[in-house]
Order: C-alpha cells, then sequence, then structure tokens
C-alpha cells in the first residue's frame, strides 16, 4: 500500500471516528499530494520517496508556523499546529538520533574518500538521498561540516 493509499485510508478511519483534527491534517496532506502529482504531469504517481519528502516538508512548515505563533503569544494555534505536525510524523520513519546520524556520515565519508570541506556539498547531496525522511538537510549539513573540518 503506497502512502497515498494509508493517508486515503486514514482520512476514511479519521471520518468514521470522527477526529476533527486528525481529519483536516490527513486532507491537507493529500491535497499537497494531489498537487505534488499534478505538477509532475498527467498519470504519473508519487513515488513513497517524494512523499516522504512531501510530508517532512510539511512537517517542518508546521513546526516552523508554530514557533511563529509561540512567538506571538498565540497558544491555541500554537497547539493547533503541533497537533497536526504529530499526525503527519507518524507517516515519517524513524528519525535517526545524533549519534546514529554521525556514524552513518562517518561511514559515507569513508566510503567517498573525502578528507576537506571542498568535498562537502557532494557529501551532502549523497547523505540526504541516502537518508530520506530519516533526518533534516539541515542537520546532515551540521554533522558533515563538523566531520570534515
Amino acid at each position: 500500500m503506497t502512502l497515498f493509499d494509508q493517508v486515503s485510508q486514514g482520512i476514511i478511519e479519521a471520518m468514521k471516528a470522527r477526529e476533527k483534527e486528525r481529519l483536516d491534517a490527513l486532507r491537507n496532506l493529500k491535497k499537497s499530494m494531489l498537487e505534488a502529482r499534478a505538477a509532475k504531469g498527467a498519470g504519473s504517481e508519487l513515488t513513497d520517496e517524494e512523499s516522504l519528502r512531501l510530508i517532512s516538508k510539511l512537517v517542518k512548515q508546521g513546526r516552523d508556523s508554530a514557533e511563529i505563533y509561540k512567538g506571538q503569544n498565540r497558544i491555541d494555534l500554537y497547539e493547533q499546529e503541533m497537533g497536526q505536525v504529530k499526525i503527519l510524523e507518524a507517516f515519517l520513519p524513524r528519525q535517526l538520533t545524533g549519534e546514529e546520524l554521525t556514524a552513518v556520515v562517518k561511514s559515507i565519508i569513508a566510503r567517498e574518500g573525502a578528507s576537506s570541506l571542498r568535498e562537502m556539498g557532494r557529501i551532502i547531496g549523497i547523505a540526504t538521498r541516502e537518508l530520506a525522511g530519516k533526518a533534516e538537510t539541515r542537520e546532515i549539513a551540521e554533522k558533515v561540516k563538523i566531520l570534515l573540518s
């Protein structure tokens, strides 16, 4: 079952259980997936990898919005946004811890034979593809920079 199918099934379950917050989050996700699919072209489906990238992007946007709401002392909107983020995170693979990320990045650096900051961009690109959905690009870039310097 693809991620798109899982989201569609989740919408049906949320409607039956009358879970408004979950239903809203899943409908927004499905809308974003349909828009991304339409942008790819007629008749093309989103791969699970593309769906994971989209969900990661939506989670990041949700967290950013929540922080803005918190800064403006809008706790009601902050809690609503964080609730939707938690629902979306359920579709993402488990995020790597700092130690796990360091170990994976070290192995990529060793495998590729990188030794200087000049190769940072190439290593970040490889690591981002290999760790899609498991770590944010920003965190990967920080680890690569630390390990190469």
